[in-house]
């Protein structure tokens, strides 16, 4: 199939695709004789995996290192549940900071009752 084909059966863009095949999570794809790329099943299932890794924001070497572990079905899993509780980790450290960062922002927002700039207590709070 077309990379077109491709991006469409995955909800991944041709660009990001190329990008792939490029730093090493996807095979680079055959060529037909007409010069375009040939992708396969197995294309589209790596890319659908790559995809819904990235959606949980796992970084791009992991996904290498997921992608590898996989080659081995009878291997232990315990660096993938390694990683995934790190991931896990992360996420949770990044809401912590938007927690924090939302009620700093809150805290702004309901600080100035005034109307002008020369009295507004958001600009007087953010230059401290």
């Amino acid at each position: 199939m077309k990379i077109s084909q491709l991006a469409k059966l995955t909800r991944v863009v041709s660009k990001t695709i190329r990008y792939y095949e490029d730093v090493g999570l996807l095979p680079k794809a055959k060529r037909c004789a007409n010069g375009y790329r040939d992708y396969t099943e197995a294309d589209v299932e790596r890319l659908i995996f790559i995809r819904r890794c990235r959606e949980l924001q796992i970084p791009l070497e992991q996904i290498k290192m997921l992608i590898s572990a996989q080659s081995d079905n009878s291997s232990s899993c315990k660096e993938v549940d390694l990683m995934i509780e790190q991931q896990l980790d992360n996420v949770r450290k990044t809401i912590n900071e938007l927690t924090l960062l939302e009620k700093t922002l809150h805290s702004l927002a309901v600080s100035c009752p005034n109307d002008s700039v020369g009295e507004c207590e958001i600009l007087k709070s953010l230059k401290q």
